[in-house]
């Protein structure tokens, strides 16, 4: 008779999207994950079947994760302005017992060009951000709080590049001001 899970699986895949978040796929091992996530290694190749898998679901769960947290942000705000500082602040913001950065960034900076999935997974997240970037941008240029010198289409490939580069730069030890101040900078340039 087969034995019933003793876990819930969103619980461990969080756990799991921790330790990868904090240390990359290459550096985590097998055991890292076996004692993170609280289950036996048999438990994880039957629920996930390998570590690249794993890996994987990992990084669907943070992208649906940060997904759900940016457009919460949005429908929250009065104004795309608004919108745009309130992305911005999730970007760089310290939350308690979660690693800095972004997942996605990592993986993508870590495995991209040699993970075909990895890289595809990096992509889609990407142009995600650049849609809702872009959606953002239309909304402030009809609402005359944007200029519309630039096709908001380029203006969001431009913002996306910005937040790549705050979110690797958050994972380092760079004051917490600069990354605000590239963040005015970028504001300033978008507003009429």
């Amino acid at each position: 008779m087969a034995r019933s899970k003793e876990f819930e699986v969103n619980e461990v895949l969080d756990k799991a999207m921790k330790i990868f978040w904090e240390q990359g796929y290459e550096k985590t091992s097998m055991s890292d994950l076996v004692e993170h996530m609280g289950i036996h290694r048999r438990s994880i190749y039957d629920t996930f079947d390998d570590k690249h898998s794993l890996f994987l679901q990992a990084m669907d769960r943070y992208r649906g994760k940060v997904s759900t947290t940016l457009l919460a942000e949005i429908k929250a705000s009065k104004t795309a302005v608004e919108a745009l500082h309130k992305i911005f602040e999730v970007m760089i913001s310290e939350v308690e017992d979660t690693p800095s950065g972004c997942l996605i960034v990592n993986s993508a900076v870590e495995l991209g060009t040699r993970d075909p999935d990895v890289d595809t997974r990096s992509l889609d997240s990407f142009n995600e951000a650049e849609q809702m970037f872009e959606q953002i941008i239309q909304w402030g240029q009809r609402e005359g709080e944007f200029s519309s010198d630039h096709d908001a289409k380029e203006m969001a490939e431009y913002l996306h590049n910005i937040s790549v580069g705050i979110r690797a730069m958050a994972r380092t030890s760079t004051d917490k001001e600069k990354l605000n101040r590239i963040i005015h900078v970028t504001m300033k340039l978008l507003e009429k």
